[in-house]
């Protein structure tokens, strides 16, 4: 199975959290259109079909790596942007 980079998903994870509350607090459809961006992001990158699906398995495998032993940080570039 891929692995998305730990790097990227813990960001990936922290921008749905984010992007989660703007829209509990704006209820804009700017703010929607960006939760459902990061939604389907995270979703493909763990290879699930549910946001409640993409968040267990992102914490999965970043508690596998830990677990492992992995450097906390690996280098790259951890930054997703979406674009339209």
């Amino acid at each position: 199975m891929l692995m998305a980079n730990p790097a990227t998903l813990r960001n990936l994870v922290k921008r749905y959290e984010t992007l989660r509350s703007t829209h509990a607090r704006l209820g804009t459809s700017e703010s929607s259109r960006q939760l459902e961006d990061i939604s389907y992001t995270l979703c493909v990158t763990t290879g699930t079909r549910t946001v409640p699906d993409a968040l267990a398995a992102a914490a999965a495998q970043l508690h596998t790596l830990r677990s492992a032993g992995a450097p906390a940080q690996v280098s790259g570039p951890a930054e997703v942007q979406l674009t339209a």
